[in-house]
């Protein structure tokens, strides 16, 4: 079966662009990360598709949602999401996010009482709000390059604009970076004028860090001005939030790694995650020897992991 394209109107006529794949099994709603948009999980799509009826969004300010500053907020978009869910899902859902898209699960999570499982693929609880997001990876890189591309005109094309400015240019030697840095930002620039929508492709740049750029194309550098500002928490307490879900949930742990600085390289610490095993009931922790992009960088331990949650829930189900 294939993925069909579907659009869905909002009560105030947004749109959440999302593909389908309906094998009249029960709803999984995937929630993608933020610069990516729904085609991140190709990799993982036919595993999932067997036990779920997929239903992948492409998430307000990416891809062919619509890109209104005023819904690039947890609540809007969870509650907006809700809505999309009510409107298309008879019974029980399972609801699976990824970084951003995982602090979006647990507000559906948390609000939706038809959620029977949450998966929250290396979500960034508490280290994303607040003060604590000054420490992060994602405020140094995706959200300052946005915050300083929104603030500057010479540049137009983000795409480019976040590749030469891309936090990762630090892990390169001193004494050689701003030659490495010019050299492939010719190719980059060249790229990205013959193929402007196309995804970036760089000579001699790492693929896993290339594919940071899947989706940036669709993407509105205002949506990581919300991470910057902090606006996208804006009137939320996670722990309330957390405390309110009752379903099954799955926290995916990918490696972190701190600095004697306290420079978080990762989504969330090991007390962070201490933290969200304290307020969710029923929570499972599985830890992947990888990056960020679970889904991408370990595909089959992933799917494998989901269906063993699957597995475990039906053994119960007999049993009662």
């Amino acid at each position: 079966m294939k993925l069909i394209n579907k659009q869905f109107r909002t009560s105030d006529n947004s749109i959440i662009n999302y593909y389908e794949l309906d094998n009249q099994k029960p709803i999984l709603l995937i929630v993608h990360a933020q610069g990516t948009n729904a085609s991140s999980y190709s990799k993982v799509i036919k595993g999932l598709s067997k036990n779920f009826h997929l239903i992948l969004v492409d998430c307000y300010g990416h891809g062919k949602s619509s890109h209104n500053k005023e819904k690039y907020n947890l609540i809007a978009q969870g509650n907006d999401l809700i809505e999309l869910i009510q409107t298309i899902a008879n019974g029980n859902i399972s609801v699976l996010g990824h970084s951003s898209g995982g602090l979006i699960a647990c507000y559906i999570a948390s609000h939706y009482n038809s959620c029977n499982n949450l998966i929250l693929e290396d979500a960034p609880l508490f280290s994303s709000n607040g003060n604590r997001r000054f420490s992060t990876f994602n405020f140094k890189d995706l959200s300052t390059v946005c915050h300083n591309f929104i603030n500057q005109n010479k540049e137009t094309d983000f795409v480019y604009y976040y590749f030469m400015n891309q936090y990762c240019w630090n892990f390169f030697p001193e004494d050689s970076r701003e030659k490495i840095r010019n050299k492939l930002g010719e190719f980059a620039l060249r790229y990205r004028q013959k193929y402007p929508k196309k995804t970036l492709k760089v000579p001699f740049w790492p693929k896993k860090f290339l594919e940071a750029f899947n989706g940036l194309n669709e993407y509105d550098p205002y949506f990581g001005e919300t991470f910057y500002n902090d606006s996208f928490n804006k009137d939320v307490n996670y722990y309330e939030l957390l405390s309110n879900i009752k379903c099954n949930t799955l926290f995916m742990k990918a490696n972190t790694t701190i600095s004697e600085n306290g420079f978080i390289q990762g989504a969330l610490t090991d007390e962070d995650l201490k933290q969200v095993s304290k307020l969710i009931r029923n929570i499972k922790i599985e830890y992947f020897d990888c990056g960020h992009g679970i889904h991408s960088e370990k595909p089959r331990e992933f799917i494998s992991c989901i269906n063993q949650m699957v597995e475990k829930q039906r053994l119960e189900e007999l049993k009662r």
